[in-house]
């Protein structure tokens, strides 16, 4: 497909009258509002016209204002028309949301029909891709077919949350590229998941070693969204997952068990969630959403309250008990939602706890959204979501680019969740679809993974059609996604997509499907298991020897083109990969029941030593996208695993 996220309408106009952009020639832009007269050019209409520029810039091109003396009087013209029909006997744009727009080119040149800024921003995205993939150098200059298109999206909201908490700190301009990426892809809103890595004053020991988010990189990513037409909202996880707060002497007297618990992101035993009865946490997070919040142009705030699992089994356990782990939680939340409330935000909050407890549902706050999860490609959405509308909350669905738990993504198992997620959505009512990427366990697959699924939910996002056709045509191949990650994705690198589709199928051969992960990644994460688990039913040693074979060929195509960090990043990738396939048929032919120790002497040497080396390599891969903090965390989790092997 041309165009991605695939617009409502697109016609093919005359062959005969394409659009010329001649070569040196400025593009006059005419700016009209409302009554076709000349139009004031508001901040937020200038960020739609950089972008608009942008796209021309794909040509060589100019857009400069018509008639300035700057040579643009006679050349090739840009009309945007902002809450205008434009000219006379032109449909008027259909305007149900404020991001529609209609597009055409041809022999008179561009022009866009839009009801607000946003909506010529959105256009200037679809001109730029229909450029891009349409037009060709010619004669006169660069030539494109004439089109007619118009556009809106389905989903209000359509969102995308990088896990930040889970070892890998994004760098600054690795995160901006994605942005601009993100705009291409029609996002509108992004969040940072937040459990410890903003620089908060009077909190050092919980960030020090984290290479956090400051205030001021805040502020600066906050513009560059707006700049974009992206709302970049805060997200501070505020009940479980504050592990990395309560670890520390100063902070573990707020914890519901302060001597530890044995939850499934350590792997040793530690505080996980707050005391929901304890006042102190108020005051705690009452400082935090103070010093958070204000660095933020959103009105929306993303305070997590999920997967609280120690709830009730330590310290606030007799008032579980009296009133019900369920009350507790509600209590909790209606506090949490105060402070909110007080500072002008609308609360956000995972909505896994309220879903296992419908009895409370509508006693959530009416205006708090609901965000509804679920990561595999069967997952309830369609119950789940006819729950809450069935109450009238407002909620959003949040499906995920499946990246997380493995190395190299699961594809197919991230396709099938995203267009799942978009059409129960669709079909419920949802207001926003928030495309999740997490981090479990190190992070160890490269940012580039969960770019091709970010994209693909982007388009179902705002075209559920899309979704549908997904969900209910034969399955996408691995070569059906190629053309779209090589254009929309990895700035035509076939290699690159290729390698990434690839990895990305290897679950399904290799031991899979397995439940958020797959059999490669499990074999590392619980080496100090046997193999006896359902997790590895699937494995054998006849499609982890295979599963080696089609590594090397994915090696062998990366190293016959110039690396660079992309490429080393999945080279890299194909390394651990492998490696987790020489552990997995030594451990097979030891037999399931045998720990990884219990292997030969010899064996377990050339493991252990195999794996220290590429832990030593991980920080050339690391560092070209995310900080340093966490690196040495996610390090010595492969040191760990070699250390078990040398025991």
């Amino acid at each position: 497909m041309s165009l991605w996220p695939p617009p409502r309408r697109v016609e093919v106009l005359d062959a005969a009258d394409p659009l010329v952009l001649p070569a040196g020639a400025p593009v006059a832009l005419h700016v009209t509002g409302a009554g076709a007269e000349p139009a004031e050019v508001s901040e937020e209409l200038e960020f739609a016209l950089a972008g608009l520029r942008r796209a021309l810039a794909t040509t060589g091109q100019q857009l400069l204002p018509a008639g300035a003396g700057n040579g643009s009087g006679d050349g090739i013209a840009c009309r945007v028309a902002v809450d205008s029909p434009g000219a006379e006997g032109a449909s008027r744009v259909d305007v149900p949301t404020n991001e529609s727009y209609r597009l055409r080119t041809g022999r008179n040149g561009i022009t866009i029909l839009a009801a607000t800024p946003t909506g010529v921003f959105r256009a200037a995205s679809t001109l730029k891709q229909w450029l891009t993939s349409r037009g060709r150098p010619a004669a006169a200059g660069f030539e494109a077919p004439a089109t007619d298109i118009e556009d809106r999206p389905d989903f209000p909201i359509r969102g995308a949350m990088l896990d930040v908490s889970r070892n890998r700190m994004p760098r600054m301009d690795y995160l901006k590229r994605l942005i601009d990426r993100l705009a291409d892809w029609k996002i509108n809103h992004l969040q940072l998941y937040v459990e410890h890595t903003y620089a908060y004053a009077d909190h050092e020991e919980v960030w020090r070693n984290a290479s956090p988010f400051t205030a001021a990189e805040i502020r600066e990513l906050d513009a560059c969204c707006r700049e974009r037409f992206i709302e970049l909202t805060p997200n501070q996880n505020s009940f479980g997952h504050f592990h990395r707060w309560l670890i520390h002497d100063r902070y573990r007297p707020l914890a519901e068990v302060p001597e530890g618990f044995q939850h499934p992101f350590s792997i040793v035993p530690e505080p996980f969630s707050l005391c929901a009865t304890d006042p102190r946490v108020l005051e705690l997070l009452e400082g935090l959403y103070d010093e958070l919040l204000p660095q933020f142009g959103s009105r929306r705030f993303n305070v997590g309250l999920d997967e609280t699992f120690d709830l009730g089994r330590g310290r606030s356990a007799e008032a579980c008990e009296e009133r019900g782990k369920p009350a507790v939680y509600l209590d909790f939340l209606r506090q949490v939602h105060e402070l909110v409330t007080e500072r002008d935000r609308q609360m956000l909050f995972w909505g896994d706890i309220i879903l296992e407890h419908p009895e409370v549902i509508d006693q959530v706050p009416e205006d708090a959204v609901a965000l509804c999860w679920g990561y595999d490609a069967s997952h309830p959405f369609e119950d789940q979501c006819a729950r809450l509308a069935a109450l009238g909350r407002e909620f959003w669905v949040c499906p995920g680019t499946s990246s997380w738990h493995s190395f190299g993504g699961r594809l197919q198992n991230a396709v099938g969740n995203l267009a799942l997620a978009a059409t129960a959505g669709s079909v419920a009512g949802a207001q926003g679809l928030l495309i999740t990427d997490w981090g479990d366990h190190g992070h160890l697959q490269p940012p580039l993974i969960a770019e091709l699924p970010l994209s693909i939910g982007a388009g179902f996002a705002w075209s559920v059609e899309a979704a549908r056709e997904a969900a209910s045509g034969p399955e996408r191949t691995e070569e059906a996604w190629l053309d779209h990650a090589v254009r929309l994705v990895y700035d035509g690198d076939e290699t690159l997509a290729r390698t990434v589709i690839d990895l990305g199928a290897i679950d399904l051969d290799c031991g899979g499907p397995v439940i958020n992960g797959t059999a490669l990644f499990y074999l590392l994460r619980f080496i100090d298991d046997d193999l006896t688990h359902r997790r590895f039913r699937r494995l054998s040693i006849g499609t982890l020897q295979r599963t080696y074979a089609r590594l090397a060929a994915n090696r062998d195509r990366l190293n016959q083109v110039e690396s660079d960090p992309s490429h080393a990043a999945l080279d890299w990738t194909c390394r651990m990969m492998t490696w987790c396939c020489q552990l997995g048929v030594a451990r097979l032919a030891a037999g399931r029941g045998l720990l990884a120790g219990q292997l030969p002497t010899k064996v377990r040497a050339t493991l252990g030593a195999d794996l220290c080396d590429i832990a030593g390599d991980l920080p050339d891969v690391w560092l070209a996208t995310s900080r340093e903090g966490g690196l040495r965390e996610s390090q010595d989790l492969l040191l760990r695993a070699a250390a078990i092997l040398d025991s």
